[in-house]
Formats: structure tokens, C-alpha cells, sequence
């Protein structure tokens, strides 16, 4: 459990913080924010990996991996992660490549989010059918295992219901052994099955319902459910870090940095090990005003973070 400090007549909650920096601006501008926040001290940057994603899709638009590669040049210690990629697009032995790739420039810094895929843009672009839930979670599970294997193993041959692999390579390997992190996007109890085997963490975005105390209250009941699942497969909850998007809610975690940190207290009471937000944007998706941001940054950040 994070612990607590005391900070201005409250006790704040002290764990990792992380942020997303969407893959929606140019790299003369993007850079600068990788850059920021590293130099702020978050513990994690995440971007999202998809070709297109809402109304966002008419652009602009960038490509997650390439992104974190030069996030991973103009930074020296901040996490990196997708948050998260799926098998929507993605192909394991592809991947794999990508995934080493990014560890060796990184060295070693990364965090591979790692989801079953929804429905939409992503999943309709390709000109492939639109999988029901079901089976977005029988593919998401072969993806997950495929892709352990090749990271781990040099020369992998592996035919499924949804992949085959013909001797995949791994060489060089990971710079993290025996390969990066998997911090695994799950909600239903096949999903998280999932965590308890192959994950290094969990990360969550609660069950989307529109007040924000129902909302927490079925973060609360998933907390409850991943508690059950790990007992169940008679794996220490201490060995696995828990990852909440702050913004899933209905209310943006940057609203104030007052908010902010009653978001970080409640997340912590649950278990929680880190939590994410987003920066700013000016509309639509996670608006606000980039000035509670920065005061977030510089003034609670410090007292916040878990280290």
C-alpha cells in the first residue's frame, strides 16, 4: 500500500505518477512535452496506440512506437509505454521487433501496455470484421502469450486460432530480463486471468459510468474482483504494481491540483501503486487548462511521487 505525507493541512497520498502525452502534435512540439515531463519528475509517459482513434481520427495523427522512440532520445529517465496496444493491428512477431527496438534505445525504460482491442476505427480500417467481445478476449490471450514467448525465446514457432509464427526471432533479446514489463488492460474476470499470469501490472479505466462516485465505486468492485483473481491463482499481490487512468472518470483529474490530489488519496486507499492522467488539450478530449498542469508538476508532484 502507498504510504501518506502531510502537505498543506492534508495528507497526500504518495505513489507513481504518470501522464499521456497523445500522439496529436507534431514533433517540433510533441518533443518539448516528453522533454517536460521528464524533466518534472512523472514517474511514466504513455502515449495511445492506435491508427485513429474517435473524433480525433481526422487528424493529426502519429504512429505510438515511432513516438516513444524519439520520446526515449530527448528524455534520460522517465518510463515509456502504450497504453495500450492491442492486437487490433498488431502482429506479435511484428511487434516483438518494435518492442525490442524501443528497450535497446530506451535502455531499459520501458512499459509495455498491452490490451484486447475495442471496437472502432482501429478495428474497422483494416477491413477485417468487428469481433464481439468474446472473442476480442480468446484473441487478446493468444496475443498475450505469443508475444511473452518471443520476447523471452529466441526462435519461436507457434500456429493459433489467431497468430502463427514460423521460427521468430528475439535477438538481441530485452535490455529488462527476461523481457520488458506487460502492464495488462482488464476489467472482466477472463482479462485478469490474464494479469495474474503474465503481468507485471494491471492498469484499469473503471467501468464508464457517467458520476463520478459511481465511478469510483466500480473501480472499488474491480479492486475487489483482481484481489480475488490473484488469490485464486496463488499469486502474491505484492508482486504486481496497479496502474488507474485518473481521466476514465467523468470528471478530468486536472480540473485543480486540489482535485488532482483527491483523486491520488483515493486511488491510493484502494491499493492503487500508480495512477495516470493526461495533459491538457485545448478541446474535446481531457481539456483544461495546461497552467494546473504545471502547478500539479511543480508543486505537488514532489510530495505525490512514490519514487
Amino acid at each position: 500500500m502507498p504510504g501518506e505525507v502531510p502537505g498543506g493541512g492534508r495528507t497526500l497520498a504518495i505513489m507513481r505518477i504518470g501522464i499521456v502525452i497523445l500522439p496529436d502534435q507534431r514533433w517540433s512540439r510533441s518533443r518539448l512535452r516528453w522533454r517536460q515531463a521528464d524533466e518534472w519528475g512523472f514517474d511514466h509517459a504513455w502515449t495511445y496506440d492506435h491508427l485513429g482513434w474517435r473524433d480525433l481520427v481526422d487528424g493529426p495523427w502519429f504512429d505510438s512506437m515511432a513516438t516513444l522512440t524519439a520520446a526515449a532520445t530527448v528524455t534520460s529517465r522517465i518510463r515509456l509505454g502504450t497504453l495500450v496496444a492491442s492486437p487490433n493491428f498488431r502482429h506479435p512477431a511484428a511487434f516483438a521487433r518494435q518492442v525490442t527496438a524501443l528497450d535497446d534505445v530506451s535502455d531499459g525504460r520501458v512499459l509495455l501496455g498491452l490490451g484486447a482491442g475495442g471496437i472502432g476505427f482501429d478495428s474497422a480500417v483494416l477491413g477485417g470484421e468487428t469481433l464481439p467481445p468474446r472473442q476480442r478476449v480468446d484473441r487478446f490471450a493468444e496475443f498475450t502469450e505469443l508475444l511473452d514467448l518471443i520476447l523471452r525465446k529466441d526462435g519461436t514457432t507457434w500456429r493459433g486460432e489467431w497468430f502463427t509464427a514460423v521460427d521468430a526471432r528475439n535477438n538481441p533479446g530485452c535490455v529488462q530480463q527476461p523481457r520488458v514489463p506487460f502492464v495488462l488492460a482488464a476489467n472482466g474476470p477472463r482479462s485478469m486471468r490474464l494479469v495474474a499470469r503474465f503481468g507485471q501490472a494491471w492498469v484499469t479505466t473503471g467501468t464508464g459510468e457517467e458520476d463520478l462516485e459511481a465511478w469510483w465505486d466500480g473501480v472499488a468492485t474491480l479492486c475487489a474482483r483482481m484481489d480475488r483473481t490473484l488469490a485464486e491463482a496463488g499469486r502474491d499481490p505484492a508482486t504486481l504494481d496497479r496502474h488507474l487512468s485518473l481521466d476514465a472518470a467523468p470528471v478530468f483529474s486536472l480540473r485543480s491540483a486540489d482535485f488532482f490530489a483527491e483523486q491520488v488519496a483515493r486511488a491510493a486507499a484502494l491499493g492503487f501503486t500508480d495512477v495516470i492522467t493526461h495533459w491538457p488539450r485545448e478541446s474535446s478530449w481531457y481539456a483544461g487548462d495546461e497552467a494546473v498542469l504545471v502547478d500539479v508538476a511543480t508543486r505537488l508532484l514532489p510530495e505525490l511521487r512514490r519514487g
